[in-house]
């Protein structure tokens, strides 16, 4: 095909270098989502898969390809909690922690009617009735709820004999009865037509049932829990059908029986897939590996032939269901994602925290890897800071531990810190170097003895939720933390005791919070959507809320001398905003092809180090950011301009505009107007394709910042020449032109 082209259009985009010359085979991991995939299912026929995520979106796909089908369907505001198609196909309903059910044309994506209102919690499980006429969904309020699927309209009254949140719901395959699973530990099975419990509840898990399922015959009902068991049950008597069934796994998340009923598959929260045999309860081969991270759901194939998994490293994958083999080429292996990022206090080095348990250091200047990882986490390491003198690194993991770590050497000094009873989210050093506070998903602040590594007093409590930021004020007598459960609160750093009341006023949870360098404000983030900036003396907001990101905010800093406050967000972009008046400086910093989650200012204020689920570090110039007279300022070379001879043409982007620039002058050598969407292609801007950009190449392709670090490596480096190719809106028309 290509030869073929040549010769009839001589004017052609040139591979300069790094040509492929053999494709691997398509990958067996989608990605689309920019946020952990919580729920799937496959369509009825089985030719697409429905999914949604904590991006706030349901996305179809080709179940053949993996390709996504259409846009986005978007009008939730909040978490996707479950999916599923309408037994004809032609409808996807889906229910949401922002409180609603929405049905959804499966066709044109478009929304049928309006959201269905009634809970007064998460929206944790949907499914519709075998016969299509109804819809049945769970919450986090103790209730389930009957729908029309028709018109949307409620039937009958809740059900309410649960006690807490009901995780999980599901019908017989005869549409008679339907089964729950909740966080009171139990199992009830219900009347679908009256609502009438039958029999007593299900008892025998020991933390929240959450996910339950008929057999395909529906005599049995099998259900997974956080106590790392699955039982399975008589549908009929209730009574347990054999033991609890064990294995090597964390805490289970979802089942689901295959369409024969002789097997079924469990996945879990230690990143594994196993298949059980229903009739001995034994497992089938080795667990399923692949996913990074948590693996939220799963679901057979119509067909049974194959195993489609949903998980928090923000990809689907689909497995053989007979052989348990990846179905298709895994994507190119890169380190995993980053939730870390801080500079060193000389600016020299930047130290990243990754989920891979591991902590790096890298060369500020060249991006160049410093020494060997340092390892001794064994599970996620959340946040890593360096000592005010540079000497130490501290970090916290989802292991529940504190590292202390010599910054010079990466060996670790004494034994962890150990005292949290959940993971640990932030760290951080006392200016005066002294101590070291950690809060906690546990909901407590801890202070630690930076020498000893002792706890210095009490845990400081109050907060109702995970506590996800915390900051010393400059003079290290205040501590301020923010939590999931919307609050700010500040503490006496010495006697820990809190100090007024709790800041109020962002409407969900607030990961991030800092001081500014004259400790006379505060700023926090919130996945509202918006910062806000606190008098820290009398705890009053200053001005309005400061709105621009469009996906909540996940970190947030002020520079060294105060004047900005840098922000960093699932929305992939990175905002500068002035101190005082709270307006937007430049334009946002885009680069990050998925969620932003930490940010660093240098010492000196000159530039920004972030990272991101993308798995890259990315570095930024302030100057260039406030200096939009100069256009080269404005778009400073990309990452692939550092590889690149001079003469070449780099790439940069504003305003998701793609820009291709000669080295050696400021002149745009293609149209503007490009721009390169999340699956790859670089669009004219009449919407029609130019050319399509393989994921391995995308790192830094669109990215303004003048140093992209990629943790894995940057696989293949390709440039393009463009000089002589021409452009147009028909073939005919390029061969004219050509």
């Amino acid at each position: 095909m290509w030869k073929n082209s040549c010769k009839w259009f001589s004017k052609l985009i040139r591979v300069e270098t790094g040509r492929t010359e053999r494709w691997a085979a398509r990958s067996s991991a989608w990605r689309g989502h920019t946020g952990g995939v919580l729920c799937l299912a496959y369509s009825p026929e089985g030719l697409r898969v429905v999914s949604g995520s904590r991006d706030y979106t349901v996305r179809i796909w080709d179940a053949e390809s993996g390709v996504p089908v259409g846009d986005p369907l978007k009008g939730h505001t909040d978490c996707i909690e479950s999916v599923a198609y309408s037994p004809n196909g032609r409808y996807i309903v889906s229910g949401s922690s922002d409180r609603t059910v929405r049905i959804w044309d499966a066709g044109t994506g478009a929304l049928v009617g309006e959201p269905l209102k009634g809970h007064t919690g998460s929206v944790s499980g949907v499914s519709y009735s075998p016969d299509g006429r109804q819809i049945v969904s769970s919450s986090w309020d103790r209730t389930i709820r009957f729908w029309d699927a028709e018109n949307g309209a409620p039937v009958g009254d809740p059900l309410k004999d649960h006690t807490e949140g009901v995780l999980s719901v599901a019908y017989s395959p005869d549409g008679r009865r339907i089964v729950s699973g909740s966080s009171d530990y139990t199992i009830r099975i219900w009347d679908a037509d009256t609502g009438a419990q039958i029999g007593e509840p299900l008892k025998g898990h020991t933390q929240p049932v959450t996910s339950v399922s008929y057999s395909p015959d529906g005599t049995h009902i099998v259900s997974g829990s956080r106590d790392r068991t699955i039982r399975i049950w008589d549908a009929e008597t209730g009574a347990p059908a054999g033991p609890s069934l064990k294995g090597d796994m964390g805490s289970v998340a979802s089942v689901s029986y295959s369409p024969d009923g002789r097997h079924f598959v469990s996945v879990s929260s230690d990143c594994s897939i196993q298949i059980w045999d229903t009739k001995t309860g034994a497992p089938v081969g080795d667990s399923l590996k692949g996913h990074t991270d948590y693996v939220t759901s799963v679901s057979y194939s119509p067909d049974g032939r194959h195993i489609i998994t949903g998980s928090d490293d923000y990809t689907i994958r689909i497995w053989n269901a007979e052989t348990g083999a990846p179905f298709g080429e895994p994507a190119q292996a890169l380190t995993d994602r980053l939730y870390s990022v801080a500079y060193s206090p000389d600016g020299r080095y930047i130290a990243s925290g990754s989920i891979d348990s591991m902590i790096r250091i890298w060369d500020a200047e060249t991006g160049a890897l410093v020494g060997e990882p340092l390892e001794g986490h064994t599970d996620d390491v959340f946040c890593v800071v360096y000592s005010p003198d540079g000497r130490h690194l501290v970090s916290s993991s989802r292991d529940q531990t504190i590292r202390i770590w010599d910054a010079e050497t990466g060996a670790p000094i004494g034994d962890p810190l150990k005292g949290h009873s959940a993971p640990v989210i932030k760290v951080v050093y006392s200016p005066n170097g002294r101590y070291i506070a950690s809060c906690s998903s546990d909901m407590t602040v801890r202070i630690w003895d930076a020498q000893t590594g002792a706890p210095s007093g009490e845990p400081l409590k109050g907060h109702t939720n995970a506590v996800e930021g915390v900051s010393y004020s400059p003079d290290s007598r205040h501590l301020v933390s923010s939590s999931w459960d919307k609050t700010i609160r500040i503490w006496d750093a010495e006697t820990g005791a809190p100090v007024g009341k709790p800041l109020e006023g962002h409407t969900f949870s607030i990961p991030s919070v800092a001081y500014s360098p004259d400790g006379r404000h505060i700023v926090s983030c919130s996945f509202d959507r918006t910062i806000r900036i606190w008098d820290a003396q009398n705890g009053a907001p200053v001005g309005e809320p400061l709105k621009g990101h469009t996906d909540v905010v996940n970190s947030v800093s002020y520079s060294p001398d105060g004047q900005h406050i840098v922000s960093c967000s699932s929305d992939h972009t990175i905002r500068i905003w002035d101190a005082e008046s709270g307006a937007p400086v430049g334009h946002p910093l885009k680069g990050h092809i998925r969620n932003i989650i930490g940010i660093s200012y240098s010492p000196g204020g000159t530039h920004i180090a972030s990272t991101s689920h993308d798995k890259t570090i990315r570095i930024w110039d302030v100057s260039a950011v406030t200096s939009p007279d100069d256009p080269l300022k404005r778009h400073p070379s990309a990452a692939m301009s550092v590889m690149s001879p001079p003469g070449s043409r780099d790439v940069s982007d504003t305003d998701n505009q793609l820009q291709i620039w000669s080295a050696d002058t400021s002149r745009g050598v293609v149209p503007s107007g490009l721009h390169i969407d999340q699956n790859g292609w670089v669009n004219q801007a009449d919407g029609g394709l130019l050319f399509w950009v393989p994921e391995n190449c995308r790192n830094g392709l669109t990215c303004p910042a003048i140093l992209t670090i990629p943790t894995g490596g940057f696989g293949n480096v390709v440039r393009l020449d463009l000089s002589d190719a021409c452009f147009g809106g028909s073939w005919e028309q390029i061969k004219t032109n050509g």
